[in-house]
């Protein structure tokens, strides 16, 4: 905001010298003047001149520190600090630099209005900052700081839906602390540096829904505390690492809507804590990967539209956890195994747009359970026996040679050509809205919230 005017600058002096200086005077000016260029209240500095003890709000923190006075170590804007809002003007004020004690930052849906972007020496001298979350500011434009990594002691940083471009900073390989990086849902362009190998406490990758183009780092294989790798919709090519394998703490790895090709390698075998793995909208054209069958912690396998050939393996019977298997646009051949209606946990199964042929000899009570969730239209020489319930119409009777009355056989795909990806960017081509209650979604995503420590 504009300098502080005299007037208020008697106020804090007076403020101070009441309180027995539980603050110094150029934190608590610092700490009005950030807040200042942000929220739209006018009188905040007023209504809250000891924000550390006797006029305290929600959105800021203060510590005790050896020097026996207080200071500001947490700023934070979001949907639960319901007023006062952000301004239409508001923009990060440089006086940041006042609060050395700062731990946390976290600004949600704050700039909205004018543009802003973040000064390429603002962070610099933040050297205690631990979270730094600027999320949902759709008029937040312009590069990562360089000075933003030299905050070796971030531990968490969440820069996700912005409108963010240019590339990720080689030098980001230097926060030698970070557990949690999301830069998703941005225009970030150009390649993901061989230099984020150097993250080495990294937890949680997510850079989905950005431009990034060029391979997928092997140094990515090195981080071994990783829990999740999110790099779906993006331009990225060439093969998966083989040394993914080696991430022996990997829950979630999801690829899916680039233009990577096959064959998937058979390391990621050893990938044991898997539970959900997407590769959906690549061009593998491989055979569905044999190792499929070990990782028994699966519960979501998304293999659509990666131009896969050959049979439907019988090592999918070995997934015991699994709840949503996505394999459809694809030219698979061969029947579909009965198993897969063994399968207890089995909620969504999309096998529509393939060469599948024979009889469909999945369980008269597994289709009838799954209903809509189960999608085997496309599939020209399919066909099913036993009469089902009405709302499974896709396959033709194995005795009669024409359509069964009431079925197009058209499937998802070609009655909804654009994915409904415009209204819902999450949603999976297999997902038609009708999911039991227990099921997880990959329109969840399985997000791992970044939450303040």
């Amino acid at each position: 905001m504009a300098p502080v005017s005299l007037l208020l600058v008697g106020f804090l002096v007076m403020a101070t010298a009441t309180s027995d200086m539980v603050m110094e005077q150029k934190e608590l000016v610092g700490l009005f003047e950030v807040l200042g260029s942000l929220v739209e209240d006018p009188t905040w500095a007023e209504t809250h001149p000891l924000p550390c003890t006797d006029t305290p709000w929600p959105g800021v923190t203060c510590e005790l520190g050896e020097d026996l006075i207080f200071h500001v170590t947490k700023i934070h804007i979001g949907p639960d600090i319901l007023t006062p809002p952000c301004k239409g003007s508001a923009n990060l004020s440089p006086a940041l630099v006042k609060l050395p004690y700062l731990k946390t930052l976290s600004l949600f849906n704050c700039f909205t209005g004018s543009p802003v972007s973040l000064s390429r020496s603002l962070f610099g001298s933040l050297s205690s900052l631990e979270h730094l979350a600027l999320v949902s500011n759709p008029s937040l434009f312009g590069e990562i700081p360089p000075s933003l990594t030299k905050v070796s002691s971030l531990r968490i940083l969440c820069l996700s839906q912005n409108n963010l471009d240019g590339k990720i900073p080689k030098e980001i390989g230097g926060l030698v602390s970070l557990e949690q990086l999301d830069l998703s849902y941005n225009k970030l362009s150009g390649p993901l540096p061989e230099e984020i190998g150097g993250l080495r406490g990294l937890t949680i990758l997510d850079l989905s829904w950005n431009g990034l183009q060029g391979q997928v780092p092997f140094s990515l294989g090195q981080l071994e505390f990783l829990q999740k790798i999110d790099l779906s919709s993006n331009h990225l090519q060439e093969s998966v690492p083989s040394n993914l394998g080696a991430l022996k703490r990997l829950v979630l790895l999801d690829m899916s809507h680039n233009s990577l090709s096959g064959p998937i390698p058979e390391n990621l075998a050893g990938l044991d804590q898997l539970e959900y793995l997407m590769i959906n909208d690549n061009p593998i054209k491989t055979g569905i990967p044999s190792f499929i069958g070990a990782l028994r912690k699966l519960k979501v396998l998304g293999f659509s539209s990666c131009g896969l050939v050959g049979p439907i393996l019988p090592s999918f019977s070995k997934l015991k956890n699994l709840t949503a298997l996505s394999l459809e646009n694809n030219s698979l051949n061969g029947t579909v195994p009965p198993d897969l209606g063994t399968l207890p946990n089995l909620d969504q199964l999309n096998l529509s747009q393939n060469q599948l042929s024979g009889e469909l000899l999945l369980s008269e009570a597994f289709i009838n359970r799954l209903g809509k969730r189960l999608d085997v239209k496309g599939n020209s020489g399919l066909c099913i026996r036993y009469n089902v319930s009405a709302t499974f119409e896709q396959a033709p009777s194995c005795v009669d040679t024409g359509v069964p009355p009431g079925s197009n056989n058209r499937s998802w795909v070609e009655e909804h050509p654009n994915g409904d990806w415009e209204n819902q960017k999450m949603k999976p081509a297999w997902y038609h809205g009708n999911t039991s209650p227990n099921t997880p979604r990959l329109d969840q995503k399985v997000k791992v919230y970044i939450a303040s420590r």
